[in-house]
């Protein structure tokens, strides 16, 4: 009988981490003091179920939400809409977009083709079918911490200079801009979605929860995101009516004004002052 209760407790303890995990892996990250979290990566691509076979292999699930093919990743959905873009983020200026995994053996016997940055040991490249380079990050990597500036204290902003404790998660997005924009960009940021300022390594950063944003200059490439493959980011927003007419008392013109749509969430759009297209939404946590 103690053995049989044992067996039981073990079923239990699994039953409970199993449903943490899936809870885990189905929610974007909790919104910050200003509502907001990491939402999702809208790509256009050609061959729809080519890049879904890849986003499978990388680790996400796949749903649809309004009729698009969407994968899910722990902090992050990525939305991938079938289109012919005029290019892809090489030359664009949101370069790239990263991922952290406890290992990357474990993303090569995944069946992908991960190549190791130079120089950076733990860090690697995989490629979609269509060319757009994904920079992974393992927990032994040495480039992960986040230093936040004097004057901050932010424990979810932590979370980088912690283990993953997934089998993948979001981690950055990296533009390049002119390197006298950098501090510009910075303090934009963090003034427009109450973001924490500090660096990743040796970049120029500012935290979102489930996302980190990297600023670099020079840039290797400064067109708008705006028909590239990576088409937009989109940030997930607690109150976003509310906060896209405060966005139009900062100034912010919107290409496409606040409205509720058919697949069960709100959004709104505009691009920033260095040309990323981002998309703010309410509703996507429910996915």
């Amino acid at each position: 009988m103690p053995a049989m209760h044992s067996l039981k407790r073990c079923g239990l303890i699994l039953l409970i981490v199993f449903a943490w995990q899936l809870s885990a892996f189905a929610q974007l990250s909790a919104p910050n003091k200003a509502g907001i979290s990491m939402g999702h990566l809208h790509y256009h691509v050609r061959d729809v179920e080519a890049n879904k076979k890849f986003w499978t292999a990388l680790g996400g699930q796949a749903i649809k939400i309004g009729g698009v093919d969407v994968m899910k990743f722990p902090g992050v959905l990525v939305f991938l809409a079938g289109g012919s873009p005029n290019g892809g983020t090489d030359g664009s200026v949101l370069n790239h977009v990263a991922f952290r995994v406890p290992s990357l053996s474990k993303v090569a016997a995944a069946g992908l083709t991960v190549v190791p940055v130079a120089g950076f040991p733990g860090v690697a490249s995989v490629m979609t079918p269509e060319g757009e380079r994904v920079e992974l990050f393992e927990d032994a990597a040495q480039n992960l911490t986040f230093t936040q500036d004097a004057g901050f204290s932010d424990v979810v902003a932590e979370r980088h200079n912690r283990p993953v404790g997934t089998a993948i998660a979001f981690h950055h997005i990296h533009v390049y801009v002119p390197a006298e924009a950098v501090p510009e960009v910075k303090a934009w940021y963090v003034r427009m979605f109450g973001g924490t300022p500090g660096k990743r390594s040796q970049y120029d950063a500012v935290d979102l929860p489930g996302m980190n944003l990297n600023i670099s200059g020079p840039p290797r490439g400064s067109a708008p995101t705006k028909g590239r493959m990576l088409d937009h980011i989109g940030l997930e927003v607690s109150g976003l009516e509310a906060f896209c007419a405060r966005l139009a008392s900062m100034g912010v013109k919107f290409d496409v004004p606040y409205s509720r749509n058919a697949a069960g969430f709100a959004s709104a759009m505009f691009t920033d002052p260095w040309g990323v297209s981002i998309e703010l939404t309410e509703g996507l946590r429910a996915f």
